[in-house]
C-alpha cells in the first residue's frame, strides 16, 4: 500500500526478515540539511562543537539509559555521525523494566491507552529505539545549551553479518575523519 489516509506515506527502510532486536548493525544519522552542527574537521582531526561533545557522551554512555545497547565503536563527523550498536538479547529483560516505565510516563503525561502504547514501543525494534533515544536525547540537550540543532528523519543501518564485514565497517569508522575530503556526506 503506497498511500495511507489519501496521503504518501514512507516505507520502512528495515530488513523485513529481521526484527531488530538483538544483533550487531553498523548505523548513521545524520544532520538536517547536512549542516556541520557536530564541528568541523581541521588537519585530518576532528573538533568537537557543544552539540558534537552532548552527542560524544550520550553514544560513550549508552549502556546507562538502555542496559541491553553497546556502542563499542563510533566517530562523529561534522553532518553525520557512524556507530556500530551492539543489541544484546540476553539483556533485553533487564532493559524491559526501563521501557515499561518510560511507556507509563509518557502515557500519563498524554492520557493515553498504555497497553496500545505498550504495543507500539515493542513493535519498532529495539535499534530503534536507541536511536530514538540518543537523538532525542542530544536535541534536548542541545535545546537546554540554546544551541541550534536538528536531525534529518530516520536514519541508515546496516544488518553486520560476519567477522570480515565488522573489521571492513571498523576500519571505515577509523579512518572516515581523515578520508573526509572524499566522504560523500562532506556538503
Amino acid at each position: 500500500m503506497d498511500r495511507f489516509q489519501n496521503k504518501y506515506r514512507i516505507l520502512s527502510a528495515r530488513a523485513a526478515w529481521h526484527a531488530y532486536g538483538g544483533g550487531i548493525y553498523f548505523v548513521t544519522l545524520c544532520t538536517a540539511g547536512r549542516i556541520h552542527y557536530f564541528g568541523e574537521i581541521k588537519d585530518a582531526e576532528m573538533h568537537l562543537s557543544t552539540v558534537g561533545e552532548i552527542a560524544a557522551k550520550n553514544f560513550a554512555d549508552v549502556s546507562t539509559h538502555y542496559p541491553y545497547a553497546e556502542i563499542p565503536l563510533f566517530v562523529i563527523m561534522p553532518n553525520h555521525i557512524h556507530a556500530v550498536v551492539i543489541i544484546d538479547e540476553s539483556r533485553i529483560s533487564v532493559g524491559a523494566e526501563a521501557l515499561s516505565g518510560a511507556v507509563e510516563k509518557r502515557c500519563a503525561a498524554l492520557s493515553c491507552d498504555i497497553l496500545e502504547m505498550a504495543d507500539i514501543a515493542h513493535m519498532q525494534g529495539r535499534l530503534s529505539i536507541v536511536v530514538g533515544g540518543l537523538k532525542s536525547a542530544i536535541t534536548k540537550a542541545a535545546r537546554q545549551e540554546k544551541v541550534s540543532f536538528a536531525w534529518q528523519p530516520r536514519f541508515y543501518d546496516r544488518i553486520i553479518r560476519n567477522v570480515e564485514e565488522m573489521n571492513r565497517i571498523a576500519e571505515y569508522i577509523e579512518h572516515n575523519v581523515i578520508r573526509w575530503e572524499m566522504d560523500e556526506l562532506n556538503v
